[in-house]
This record gives structure tokens, sequence and C-alpha cells, in this order.
């Protein structure tokens, strides 16, 4: 047997490990590549997952629509960024898609629908995304900007949570520049339950709207709080889904049954409806007999 690498989640971003030069790309709003991107990320997910649960996505509109808004959502695997970017675009219905991705060098056409680069090799080179966010980003009312505060892939269920400094850093940034920013955090969790293929389930938050009245001036402390806030919201999830409650969730989509499971669901109905007989046989048979007794 294969032993398991030690290196399949690593402290360390990968920009800084291949010491590659990001050159940076002003993201942007391209119809034609939204369309395709929609397709195709749509497409992708449909086909690797039965569904996707969601809930209190209506925490949305309660949002302060003066400022711009930033959700911020677990990394655990690939499919967090183009996940999320369906949920913005199809549940949502926000304007603007805003995220930045690392070695971005790979993906270049992801610049047409929102997605700019954060090198990560040293701290001056990620300023530079940091800078932009806070300058084009969170200066318009209609964006979404979409943030995995732990700064790497993570892995599932990771404890305690460990959120870089970017997230602090961008909320006193708008509260300085704009009087305001909202906030909003994103359970994610992809797990089997039921079916043959996984399923993707969202719980959205609280909104909180962060202003210079109820700032923590401190951004260490202000990291630890939404560290502290967070890791409530996905425990509680997992939770749930651990004691099966699934109270106030919805199907954002769900897949047909695959053509055996349909089968399956019939042979197990038969079994089922001959069981069922069979119990009402043998009450019918119990009242008879009781009705013979002196």
């Amino acid at each position: 047997m294969k032993k398991v690498a030690d290196d399949l989640y690593s402290n360390v971003p990968p920009t800084r490990i291949r010491h590659r030069y990001e050159v940076f790309r002003e993201p942007q709003n391209n119809p034609f590549w939204h369309m395709i991107a929609d397709y195709v990320f749509g497409k992708m997910i449909k086909n690797r997952f039965f569904s996707t649960m969601v809930k209190n996505w209506e925490n949305f509109d309660e949002r302060d629509k003066k400022y711009a808004t930033i959700y911020y959502a677990p990394h655990t695997n690939w499919w967090d960024g183009s996940f999320h970017y369906i949920l913005m675009r199809k549940l949502l219905h926000v304007k603007k898609f805003r995220i930045m991705i690392e070695e971005m060098n790979r993906f270049p056409l992801f610049k047409y629908v929102g997605a700019y680069p954060v090198n990560k090799k040293t701290p001056q080179t990620a300023m530079q995304a940091l800078k932009y966010t806070y300058e084009h980003v969170l200066n318009d009312k209609d964006c979404a900007f979409l943030i995995f505060p732990q700064g790497i892939i993570r892995p599932p269920f990771h404890r305690p949570e460990k959120f870089d400094s970017g997230l602090a850093y961008m909320i006193e940034k708008a509260v300085k520049l704009y009087g305001g920013i909202n906030i909003i955090p994103v359970a994610t969790t992809y797990c089997f339950l039921r079916q043959d293929r996984p399923e993707i389930l969202v719980e959205y938050g609280k909104v909180k709207t962060i202003t210079s009245e109820n700032i923590n001036p401190d951004r260490r402390e202000l990291t630890r709080e939404l560290e502290k806030e967070f890791q409530e919201l996905c425990d509680k999830q997992k939770d749930d889904i651990g004691n099966a409650n699934f109270e106030g969730y919805y199907y954002f989509y769900k897949n047909k049954l695959h053509w055996w499971k349909s089968i399956e669901y019939k042979l197990k109905s038969v079994g089922m409806k001959k069981a069922m007989l069979l119990e009402k046989g043998n009450e019918q048979n119990e009242k008879i007999s009781d009705s013979n007794l002196p």
C-alpha cells in the first residue's frame, strides 16, 4: 500500500513554494465569459454532486445596502471557488462578483468573471491584491467579495479556525474609507447522505454591518472574534448534519435519480408494500382471535 503523503495539506501558500512571479490582472465582468462560466461550472457541479441544500440565504437581504459585502467561507477543496461563484450568480443574483485566486497565472481567463490574483510569496506582493480590494472592490455597494480567510486549503472540520489578518485588515480599511462594510459567514459542508453521490450543504450566517461605532480597533482581537463566530456557525452545521436535523434547508438544485437508483427504490417499495399488507393481515387476525375469546 502507498503511504499517504505528508504534504497533502501544506501550511505554506503555493506561490511561496513555487517562487513564481504573478502578473496582476484587473478583474472584469464580461457577459460572454460569464455565460460560459455559468454553464461550465453549473454543469460540472451538477454532474459531480446529487444536490445542493441552502439555509438562511435570505440573510443576504438584511445587509445595509449602502455598503459592499464580504462573504467568507471555509476553503477545504478544489470546488470551493466555482461552487460559490454559482451561488452568487444564480442564488443571490449579485450584480458584481469578486474573488482573489492564488496562482491565477494558471487560469488567466478567470479575470473576465471577477477573479484577480494574490501572490503570497512575500507580504509586499500580497499587499498589492489587498490594496486593489479596498480601493476598487469594497467601494462598490453592488459588489459581493468572496474570501477564504484561512489563506490556504485546510482539511474538512479543521479546528481551531485560524484566519490570516487579511480579512480584518480589509474590514478596517472599508470602515475608514467608506464608513462601513457588511460581512456574512458561510458554512459549507460536502458530504454523503442517502444518495450515491455527495451533496453540498450551505448555511449563511447572520449579516453583521461593521461601522466606526462597533468595530474592534485591535486587529488581532477582531480576527479572534471573527474566528470564534465562524467556528460556532460551522460547528452548528456539523452537529445539525450529524443529528439529521435539516430544518430550514431548501434545495437549490436536486438531480434526478439514476436509473439504477430508481429501480432500487421501486424494489424497496414493493417489499415495503408486502410487509405492510402482512402486518395489516396479522392485525386483522389478532382482532378476530380476540373476538373469539370468552
